[in-house]
């Protein structure tokens, strides 16, 4: 398997995939693509939050095979990009693949910190950190039964990933910096052989 100039960023909910993504991508001059970004599209698209469509996709994928083949499409056809989502390291195997980690009331208070007022709204966030966890926690039970059901995958089995990362415990830019220097290594090592 060839290995591409993709990497790609799982982990968990407020664990900085998304903002990592993006600092990633501008700093190496690719794009950035966000899984998470199609599927709330989607679902707004559906009059549905998040969790809704969570819940619902276990019973009817058409929103995650939507957003699985446009990850497969990149994998397939790109070059120089930097996927934030919780599957494209399965997608795009041959990948650079991060995963993020954070405590989920830690990740809820960052959510929640950095949410905007309409996304607060729209999604019928609970503004109480420790409800908020419990919300993020179904959320992430519910991806991982549709994850096992649909493709028998874990995106939490850290072994699936070549850096793992916990965000918890240093800077955003010490992250940033750990996965390109990660990324970097990973191209050099793939170049040497």
């Amino acid at each position: 398997m060839t290995k591409k100039h993709i990497i790609t960023i799982a982990g968990m909910p407020g664990s900085g995939k998304s903002t990592t993504a993006k600092a990633v991508a501008k700093q190496l001059e690719f794009r950035h693509f966000s899984s998470g970004d199609l599927f709330r599209s989607i679902a707004k698209e559906k009059g549905v939050d998040v969790l809704q469509a969570n819940l619902n996709a276990e019973k009817n994928a058409e929103i995650d095979y939507l957003v699985d083949a446009r990850l497969r499409e990149i994998g397939d056809t790109d070059d120089e990009i930097v996927v934030d989502s919780r599957t494209a390291w399965h997608w795009i195997p041959q990948s650079f693949k991060v995963f993020l980690d954070v405590d989920l009331l830690l990740a809820a208070k960052r959510i929640l910190h950095g949410m905007d007022i309409a996304r607060l709204a729209s999604e019928h966030v609970s503004l109480d950190p420790d409800e908020y966890a419990h919300i993020l926690q179904s959320r992430l039970d519910s991806e991982n039964r549709r994850y096992k059901a649909l493709y028998k995958i874990d995106p939490n089995d850290k072994d699936n990933y070549d850096l793992v990362i916990d965000t918890a415990v240093i800077s955003e830019d010490q992250v940033i910096n750990m996965v390109i220097d990660g990324f970097q290594g990973w191209v050099n090592q793939k170049d040497a052989k």
